[in-house]
């Protein structure tokens, strides 16, 4: 589990292979083979670590769900590591789990904020609430905003500054991470289908013509 407050910004130095290999320096701090890490918001598992890098596998569903396909050496990706016990839950419960990508609409100036409007699917936005949590590539952000088509959130200027919301722009594919909770409230609030009730096939005919 994370709380969508990115530590660092690292950099991709290799990718191919279905591996990926991050330059990073805070999240290895403290590093173990087999740590979880969320890059960009995705929930990837530690396979190999050094004191400036760490590799990690990336799944072909990861690669369909995700817009990690996108990245190339040198792009900046969020990083993550995952909550302990004793961490501040400065964000919002973020399992890392990627629900799909949406695409950023416009990046509009608002005073010392500025406002991104993100295009997504309906199965996306259906979980999307005003006022609400959202991840985006791995970021704890509020929702400004729902329309039926995008949403928005207004981003503080130290948010740009320490993610990589600082290199998007119009157009740029995020990864978008609904708030769980309200996830697994809707699954339980769906109608389950009734067991139909055992019919026993004993009638009297089957009796008397069975000899009793």
């Amino acid at each position: 589990m994370f709380t969508g407050i990115i530590e660092e910004v690292g950099s991709v130095h290799g990718i191919g292979g279905g591996s990926l290999t991050i330059k990073a320096s805070k999240v290895l701090q403290d590093v173990q083979l087999g740590d979880s890490i969320a890059v960009n918001g995705v929930c990837l598992t530690v396979t190999r670590f050094d004191r400036g890098s760490f590799d990690a596998d990336v799944m072909p569903e990861t690669i369909r769900r995700t817009s990690l396909a996108e990245l190339k050496k040198g792009s900046p990706v969020n990083l993550e590591r995952a909550l302990t016990l004793q961490s501040r839950l400065g964000g919002h419960i973020v399992s890392g789990h990627i629900d799909g990508v949406g695409h950023i609409v416009s990046l509009k100036e608002e005073q010392n904020a500025v406002l991104m409007k993100i295009s997504a699917e309906k199965d996306i936005l259906r979980h999307i609430v005003e006022k609400g949590s959202v991840a985006l590539d791995g970021i704890s952000l509020t929702v400004a905003e729902v329309t039926d088509s995008d949403f928005t959130v207004s981003l503080i200027p130290h948010t740009r500054q320490v993610t990589n919301l600082s290199s998007k722009k119009a157009g740029s594919t995020i990864n978008i991470e609904n708030d769980v909770i309200g996830k697994y409230v809707e699954k339980l609030m769906q109608p389950q289908e009734t067991p139909k009730e055992n019919v026993s096939r004993i009638t009297m005919d089957f009796l008397k013509n069975n000899g009793f």
